[in-house]
């Protein structure tokens, strides 16, 4: 195995463009985000989690702009920068929240940003229910479980799925440049050879972290195929998809169901431009003791529950 330049903290956020400001913040705040500040020229939202922002939203035609991924530390940001193939220099971000970052583009000629020192947020408050499930019939014992209609409540960002026609060579530039490693690969039904899918998470060494934090998926183009983030439950996730059908019927896309890689519940949604946004919860946390895993096609991309995933999610490839 390659030695990786350096080694991501986490996702840290989705840069896009959009030009009407206006209604993308009032879909963001429908879909769950939070408004943190906002100019002439860029929305920046964040979650409930102590983040500054995770969002951000520059005005002009649309366009997916980078994804952003922390540093964990300034000397990353540098090594990056001079080992990183076509990278920038380590530049000051002149928006809120400050920090500095890396641009740099990976095997396709998308923009990623690489990110440390941006400010902190104080975390916001929260709605959570406990559940009298079957292993705990007792857990809420004379309290009423009622929830509220509202959006969900964001708490953060979780990965990134990027459409490639050369799957093999994005994958080891991820992990060549981020550090990310394989938790588990999807080949064709007939053919293990033929890669489709490969899930990656962060290298945390012995610490537990999300199944994936990027993914990457076969496909004739190149794009953003979706942006997730991770809501604080179920009954979080359904009262948000029941809020925003009524208000975007038109732009709910997959869910609700749970995956089986992963393992999350999902709910996907377009926004105005059409650049997919999941919510999901509930995900497998694995840790270096993992075994990397390759399945076929016919139970890595399938659904445990739920609907199968429509075409027009698998088509997906923003730019």
């Amino acid at each position: 195995m390659v030695e990786p330049i350096i080694r991501i903290k986490d996702i840290a956020w989705i840069r896009l463009r959009s030009p009407d400001l206006d209604l993308q913040e009032e879909y963001l705040t429908t879909f769950g985000l939070h408004r943190v500040e906002r100019t002439a020229t860029a929305l920046y939202m964040r979650g409930t989690d102590p983040v500054h922002h995770i969002h951000i939203t520059e005005k002009g035609d649309p366009a997916v702009l980078r994804i952003g991924f922390w540093a964990n530390s300034l000397d990353d940001l540098h090594k990056l920068s001079k080992e990183g193939a076509g990278a920038s220099a380590v530049e000051s971000l002149d928006e809120p929240g400050g920090g500095k970052r890396v641009r740099i583009k990976e095997h396709n000629g998308m923009e990623l940003e690489v990110v440390w020192g941006v400010e902190g947020a104080a975390p916001l408050p929260v709605e959570t229910h406990t559940l009298n499930a079957g292993y705990d019939k007792l857990a809420r014992p004379g309290a009423l479980l009622r929830v509220g209609h509202r959006p969900s409540q964001v708490k953060r960002i979780g990965h990134a799925v990027i459409s490639t026609p050369e799957i093999e060579k994005s994958v080891a530039w991820a992990q060549r440049h981020l550090g990310i490693v394989a938790s588990d690969e999807v080949h064709a039904e007939d053919d293990p050879a033929m890669l489709l899918a490969s899930f990656n998470r962060v290298d945390a060494g012995e610490a537990y972290v999300d199944h994936h934090v990027m993914m990457f998926g076969r496909h004739a183009s190149v794009g953003l195929n979706h942006i997730s983030f991770e809501v604080q439950d179920i009954d979080d996730l359904a009262t948000g998809h029941d809020t925003l059908m009524r208000k975007y019927p038109d732009l709910h896309l997959w869910g609700l169901g749970r995956h089986t890689l992963g393992a999350q519940i999902f709910d996907y949604w377009r926004d105005p431009w059409g650049r997919v946004h999941e919510h999901w919860t509930d995900t497998d946390v694995l840790n270096s003791s993992h075994e990397y895993r390759r399945h076929p096609k016919s139970t890595g991309l399938h659904s445990q529950w739920g609907p199968q995933a429509p075409q027009a999610f698998r088509d997906a490839a923003s730019r």
